[in-house]
């Protein structure tokens, strides 16, 4: 939020002590925190404005519509396409199950997501903060909201500079109570990314649902409601670390949202049939101004609350049909070529250059990466823990015996046969609760999607015994489909 200096005030020639910084600046009107100016952007018509309504639709059906979609997996299994289950310890998205042990590919794919706004920044500038980021689409429902009970900029500013009247109030109330109900509407589809959407929704309206999801609801209407709705362009500004960290990531050949001063200046007024001789094209009509979410003058150059959401192109560019001047005063542009034009040299664009080719190639590598540990990763695993207390049994007739608790993790949506087998010593018995076992070895089922655990007993007699600890290796082998898992573990003898 922007600040005003405040300069320590000298002392008075009589010798008085200065006052107090605060009751200076008090009295002199200053403030130390800018009081936001409302910003009425006006609706501009062009192929940008229908590419954002394009992507908000889009962005806003997934959001509302995807908790919804089915997607089945087999009897016992959510059929939820998209479902983050706490309680199950699974992440689901289509066809990929993430277990608790795999959040590697989640961290894989918040990489992947920030290497690809790295290289769409490197390319294009801000035109995630312009079409895809939720505070602007969301802000441009508001304001589409705004506009629809309200009318246009020039009405909506006479609207709240008018007196209090019975239509203003209908009008003010009804846009309120409509961005609540988005905002609602917001918070309760987060919630059925984490519960079975058709079985939460009823339960949330009957007073059923956990209270988290209510919390959560609360949370994100008044967030939502807030952000969008009064803060906008101070999130933007403020709040949102990516303005400064964009800078970083662009350069003069990055293509964004310009206005070329080498056409448009010097600017002015232009009566029609004036001569355009010695003159730039700009006819200082503050369209762009006037279309800006952000309260900009994009022809300051390169600001840090610009968002590149290009509306002020499509403004521009219907001035100018109408002056009869060609378009793209205002368009995507780099620096570079302005400076190309202005030496009288050919602009053109450069996509590949040494940051997009490296952020092209980290995006392969990690995407790589991803898919090779998901088309290789394993349906089978298993953890052996030996028991410490006690850490053996001596039976009586001298033998030993340990005790191990196997935990098979069935990672395949069908139930499987599995066979333990226990490697070590000659002579070493295997035994297991509720199970039958041949020699060495046990079989068990493990149902499908769930961990299953394996009370195992090893036992070694009096003539194996060669010292205080010996080496075992238990293997987990699937019957049907031969897929395999090894441990090694020790087997504690108590000699010395």
């Amino acid at each position: 939020m922007s600040t005003t200096t405040i300069e320590k005030p000298a002392k008075a020639a009589s010798g008085v002590e200065q006052h107090d910084v605060a009751a200076v600046n008090s009295a002199a009107g200053r403030t130390l925190y800018k009081k936001r100016e409302p910003i009425y952007p006006k609706l501009v018509h062009g192929k940008f404005r229908a590419l954002k309504w394009f992507v908000l639709c889009a962005t806003l059906g997934v959001y509302y519509l995807l908790p919804w979609v089915r997607w089945p997996r087999g009897p016992g299994e959510p059929d939820q396409a998209v479902l983050v289950d706490f309680a199950g310890r699974r992440f689901y998205f289509f066809f990929i199950e993430i277990w608790p042990d795999e959040l590697y590919f989640l961290t894989g794919l918040l990489i992947l997501a920030a290497l690809g706004l790295f290289l769409a920044t490197a390319l294009f500038g801000r035109i995630w903060c312009g079409y895809a980021c939720p505070q602007t689409v969301w802000t441009d429902l508001y304001i589409a909201v705004e506009r629809m009970i309200e009318g246009d900029r020039n009405k909506r500013m006479r609207l709240d500079k008018a007196p209090w009247s019975a239509e203003k109030i209908g009008k003010k109330v009804s846009k309120h109570a409509l961005w609540l109900v988005i905002a609602a509407l917001t918070g309760g589809a987060w919630i059925f990314y984490f519960h079975d959407a058709p079985t939460v929704l009823p339960e949330i309206f009957r007073g059923e649902a956990p209270p988290s999801a209510y919390l959560f609801i609360g949370v994100l209407t008044f967030t939502t409601y807030m952000l969008a709705g009064s803060m906008r362009e101070q999130v933007c500004t403020y709040m949102c670390p990516w303005p400064r960290i964009q800078a970083a990531l662009t350069d003069n050949e990055t293509l964004e949202v310009t206005y070329k001063y080498d056409r448009g200046e010097p600017r002015g007024a232009h009566k029609k049939n004036e001569s355009w001789e010695g003159r730039g094209d700009c006819i200082d009509c503050k369209a762009c101004v006037a279309a800006c979410p952000m309260g900009i003058d994009i022809r300051e150059g390169a600001q840090l609350e610009c968002i590149n959401c290009a509306l002020c192109i499509d403004a521009c560019d219907d001035i100018m049909k109408k002056v009869g001047r060609p378009t793209g005063l205002i368009g995507y542009d780099t620096d570079k070529n302005i400076e190309r034009r202005v030496a009288g040299k050919k602009p053109s664009i450069s996509l590949v250059r040494a940051r997009t080719i490296l952020y092209a190639a980290l995006i392969v590598v990690v995407g790589g990466m991803i898919a090779f540990g998901l088309s290789s990763r394993a349906t089978l695993e298993v953890n052996v823990l030996r028991d410490r207390t006690p850490p053996y049994v001596m039976l009586s007739d001298g033998s030993v015996r340990n005790a191990y608790t196997v935990k098979l993790v069935n990672k395949n949506t069908l139930a499987r046969d599995f066979r333990i087998t226990v490697d070590g010593p000659e002579g070493l018995e295997v035994s297991a609760v509720g199970e039958e076992a041949a020699g060495n070895s046990v079989t068990v089922t493990a149902e499908g999607d769930a961990v299953r655990s394996v009370r195992l007993f090893v036992t070694l007699s009096p003539s194996e015994l060669m010292g205080a600890e010996e080496q075992l290796m238990i293997t987990v082998e699937d019957v049907e489909g031969g897929e395999t898992a090894k441990n090694p573990t020790g087997f504690m003898t108590g000699a010395r």
